[in-house]
């Protein structure tokens, strides 16, 4: 079994396209089941952002595997294979570790070093598990991936190297920590990326926020952490007639404002300035919303223009050299681990053997004093385990080391050890062996 991930980012693809792959909570869910009904695949979950999808799974092979993941994203891009391949990325066992532990450590965001990710990577295990999709293996890597990411930040200055996606967005509206001190700002959906840029206008000084969401519930719950104000959508257009920064960050799949909404909200202050920062995927605002005056349009296309260089700072060497170190500890575990169910069933198959032959013992010497047949038993097994000791040790060690050579093999093969009794080790409890009815 080996990790392989398939995935679009913003690193691989232009926005355009990634807003036709991104997906709301009903869409994830669907990935996640489709990728775990793929033919070889035996565990999967999916990592969702505003700017990647990304299909993590467990698998028993590599080609058949790439193509049916593959084939899902294309199909919900809605493009043509030919068109689409180029824009996607495969990772691979090893790849795949290091890609996973590189996402949550924020190396590979948008905003490098941004903690969000964080909370979206324990989201796809958290899914994963409650669909059923994620079993042992990935569970382990998901783990150990959000360990290493907590790691990263708590060890270095990573989450300062490089702003959030709302912090970078609010300093393109003018280059300055000013350009929503004393202004009013509409928050447009009630999710993690509106609460977050909720903190950080109010934070920055906003004289008014308001929290604008379909749900009341959740727009009152996340105003009242930041003294905003909580308003139904409803009110939106005249939310927009008094507001000089609007930040966009719903999961809808439909545009929710129109260029021609827009103009009408603006009809009597159409010479104020409004900056509107779009951070949804797919966009909330029309793009032609760009083209009224006073307005500037800030989406994820520009943001990735401008945080493009953040991967050359002393703290993101530090953290490569942690993910470097992490990563080798995990493969040398796993590989640890993959010698274990060997080692267990050939320990399994000397005891049988001790077995076997007391019971011989006993068929010939069935006078046998009980006290000298316990002193046998035990001097046999000791002498088995005293053989068996420095070989398992050794190809333990040897399993530590990076190579291709699988020691759990040739310690099988020597001692012909029977496959389903190691593949019964590993096999969870109740699970019947393969072909069985």
């Amino acid at each position: 079994m080996s990790v392989l991930v398939v995935g679009i980012s913003h690193n691989s693809a232009p926005v355009s396209l990634l807003e036709r792959v991104a997906l709301d909570d009903d869409g994830v869910q669907k990935l996640m089941a489709d990728a775990a009904a793929c033919e070889h695949v035996t565990e999967a979950t999916v990592i969702s952002t505003c700017n990647r999808v990304e299909i993590y799974t467990e698998v028993e092979r590599f080609h058949g595997s790439v193509e049916s993941l593959s084939k899902l994203l294309v199909e919900r891009a809605g493009e043509t294979t030919e068109a689409m391949l180029p824009h996607l990325y495969v990772h691979y066992d090893d790849g795949a570790i290091s890609h996973l532990f590189q996402v949550a450590a924020g190396l590979d965001s948008m905003a490098v070093g941004e903690g969000q990710i964080l909370g979206q990577t324990r989201e796809a295990l958290r899914r994963g598990q409650e669909l059923g999709t994620v079993g042992p293996a990935l569970n382990t890597l998901f783990q150990q991936a959000l360990r290493v990411g907590k790691r990263t930040r708590a060890e270095t200055a990573i989450d300062q190297v490089a702003p959030t996606l709302v912090t970078a967005a609010i300093d393109q509206i003018d280059g300055s920590d000013d350009a929503v001190r004393g202004k009013d700002v509409v928050v447009l959906g009630a999710g993690a990326m509106a609460g977050l840029a909720t903190a950080t206008v109010a934070r920055m000084g906003a004289r008014r926020v308001a929290v604008v969401n379909r749900s009341m519930e959740r727009a009152k719950r996340l105003a009242a952490l930041y003294d905003a104000h909580p308003v139904p959508i409803s009110q939106l257009a005249a939310e927009l007639t008094g507001a000089d920064v609007l930040i966009t960050c719903t999961g809808s799949a439909a545009t929710l404002v129109g260029r021609d909404v827009l103009a009408a909200a603006r009809a009597d202050v159409a010479d104020r300035p409004l900056a509107i920062i779009d951070l949804a995927l797919p966009h909330d605002v029309d793009p032609a919303a760009a083209e009224l005056p006073g307005v500037t349009l800030i989406g994820l296309a520009q943001l990735a223009e401008a945080l493009h260089d953040g991967t050359s700072s002393v703290e993101v060497l530090e953290v490569r050299r942690i993910l470097g170190e992490e990563v080798t500890a995990f493969l040398a575990a796993r590989r640890q681990a993959s010698v274990t169910p060997t080692v267990v069933a050939l320990r399994s198959m000397a005891t049988s053997v001790v077995d076997a032959e007391m019971t011989r013992l006993e068929s010939r010497l069935p006078d046998l004093d009980d006290h000298v047949r316990d002193e046998i038993r035990h001097a046999v097994r000791r002498v088995a385990d005293k053989l068996l000791h420095e070989p398992t040790v050794r190809v333990k060690e040897l399993a530590n080391e990076d190579g291709a050579v699988s020691y759990a093999a040739a310690l099988a093969e020597l001692f012909a050890l029977d496959p389903e009794a190691v593949d019964a080790v590993t096999r969870p409890m109740g699970v019947p062996e393969e072909g069985a009815p």
